[in-house]
């Protein structure tokens, strides 16, 4: 059964930029790139759960419907959802049989959705105000 130091051991095989958070065993914050909010990993079985705080919404169809059209379309390993009032990109994979290159394409997709995505959806949420 894989532990929080397999996924740390993978964090560290990746080259990536992490802290663990204090008093949270098993709790990550992943640098994704400079301009865009951390990757939160959690290790807790059976599960490691990856989430990114996007950011605030009230009632917006327009937005609704893109999020649910980027999760369609454009993501495999994660989905974007809503929160209460905050649009959150989230993750689950199976910690017992987590492997390497599964982290890896899960994080990959997520930095990929926050280049890419976000601020598309940042500009729908302009328009929309």
């Amino acid at each position: 059964m894989r532990t929080s130091e397999d996924v740390e051991a993978y964090l560290l095989k990746l080259d990536r930029s992490f802290s663990s958070v204090d008093g949270q065993p098993g709790t990550f914050l992943v640098k994704s790139s400079d301009s865009m909010p951390p990757i939160a990993i959690r290790v807790d079985p059976p599960l490691v759960v990856l989430r990114v705080y996007i950011g605030e919404t009230q009632d917006d169809l327009p937005l609704y419907k893109k999020l649910l059209q980027l999760n369609a379309k454009a993501l495999v390993h994660a989905s974007f959802g809503l929160e209460e009032n905050r649009i959150v990109l989230s993750a689950a994979l199976e910690l017992e049989n987590l492997d390497f290159n599964e982290i890896e394409a899960t994080l990959d997709e997520i930095d990929m959705a926050l280049t890419q995505q976000v601020p598309i959806l940042a500009e729908l949420k302009k328009k929309s105000a």
